[in-house]
Formats: structure tokens, C-alpha cells, sequence
């Protein structure tokens, strides 16, 4: 395993040059800590990943459970990417698992947005204790049209739910 980790040094990218300054980076970083790194990305990717499919599973709504896929997901998917690169210890690879990371962080929000519009729009209910429905008012569902509500709003009207008094969930936007 030492050996692999060895070979991966000396065939990155910025091994030649600091050959070249006579610094070799085996002597730079020893292999146990990018055994080390590897290991704590992996172990941390993993519980992030184990952490989402729960709140998945547990989360009562569509739109608190696509906040734990996203926000645990992602950061999962992110430390596991990371755990790559330390464990072949490579700039090349590292770079690659970069991209990865990029593109997850670019995607997974527009994504979350687009799936809880879509299911605010098809009238999905809202957990009984959600307290705040920010897009009351604003979307027409007979014309299909969002509309920004007026600066001059109350309170009530900006989406804050009121209080249910009697265990009654607090009402809902018509499904269309």
C-alpha cells in the first residue's frame, strides 16, 4: 500500500518539479496522512450520506426532506470525492474529484429549488407545524403565474402562518 501511494507521488503533476528543486514529495508529506485523510473523508462522506437517507426516510414533508438530500447529500457526495484524491495521492485525481465537488455544489441547489416549486405548485401539503409559506398569495394556480406580493404586506400576508389554536394544521394554498 505504501509503495502504491509512492508511485502515485512521484507520477503527479508537481512531481517533476519539485524534482527538478531537488525536494522529492514523499519527504514533503509521508503516506500515512494521506492514508489518514482518506480514511476521515471517507468515514465523514459515508455518516453525511447516512445522515441524509435518514432525514429522507424520517422527515415528514417533501420539502423538509428535500432539504436533507441536498444539504446532507451533497456534502457526502463532496467528502467521498475528497476521499479519492488523498488516498492515490494525486494532483491529477484531485483535480478530477474538484470538479466533481464544483459541479455537485452548482446542481444540487438549483435542483432542491426546482423540486419544492414543483411540489408547492402541484399542491403538496405542508407539514401541520411549518409556520412560514412565504409563496401564499403570490402564485395563481388557474393562470399559472407567480406574482411578487406588495411591499406594503402585513405580516399575515408576507406568509407567516397563524397559530393553530385548536391541534387544526393551519390552512393551505388551493391545489390547482
Amino acid at each position: 500500500m505504501t509503495e502504491m501511494l509512492h508511485q502515485g507521488l512521484t507520477q503527479s503533476i508537481g512531481a517533476a518539479a519539485l524534482a527538478a528543486e531537488g525536494v522529492h514529495q514523499a519527504e514533503l508529506f509521508p503516506p500515512i496522512v494521506f492514508e489518514i485523510l482518506g480514511a476521515f473523508f471517507a468515514v465523514l462522506g459515508t455518516l453525511l450520506s447516512l445522515l441524509a437517507a435518514i432525514g429522507i426516510a424520517r422527515f415528514p414533508d417533501v420539502y423538509t426532506r428535500m432539504q436533507a438530500s441536498a444539504k446532507a447529500g451533497t456534502l457526502g457526495v463532496a467528502c467521498l470525492a475528497l476521499a479519492v484524491p488523498a488516498h492515490f495521492a494525486s494532483v491529477g485525481v484531485f483535480a478530477e474529484a474538484m470538479l466533481v465537488v464544483v459541479f455537485f455544489f452548482l446542481t444540487a441547489p438549483v435542483a432542491s429549488h426546482l423540486i419544492g416549486r414543483a411540489a408547492y405548485i402541484a399542491g403538496n401539503p405542508m407539514w401541520a407545524r411549518t409556520t412560514i409559506d412565504e409563496l401564499r398569495g403570490c402564485y395563481d394556480h388557474e393562470s399559472h403565474v407567480l406574482h411578487a406580493k406588495p411591499a406594503d404586506a402585513s405580516p399575515r400576508d408576507k406568509g407567516y402562518m397563524p397559530e393553530a389554536s385548536d391541534g387544526d394544521s393551519p390552512p393551505r394554498h388551493a391545489a390547482g
